[in-house]
C-alpha cells in the first residue's frame, strides 16, 4: 500500500474492542507509549489484524492508519 504520510511508527496491537460498524485499535508504541485507531469492522477484517500484532502506525493530520506486517 502506497501513502504519501512521512511520520511513521512501529507498534504493536494490545487490544482490540469492536461495535456493530466501527472499532478501537489500541497500540503500544515505542518510549511505552499509547496510541489508538478507529476503523470499520470491515477494514479490520481485511488488513487481518489481531492482537499481538505488530503494526506500522501511519499519522496524517488527523487519521491514524494501520498497516500489518
Amino acid at each position: 500500500m502506497r501513502v504519501g504520510a512521512r511520520n511513521r511508527i512501529t507498534g504493536k496491537v494490545t487490544d482490540i474492542k469492536k461495535g456493530n460498524l466501527m472499532c478501537l485499535v489500541k497500540l503500544e508504541v515505542p518510549a511505552h507509549s499509547r496510541m489508538a485507531s478507529v476503523m470499520t469492522i470491515e477494514s479490520l477484517d481485511e488488513l487481518g489484524i489481531k492482537k499481538g500484532d505488530d503494526v506500522e502506525v501511519i499519522v496524517k493530520a488527523v487519521n491514524v492508519l494501520l498497516i500489518k506486517h
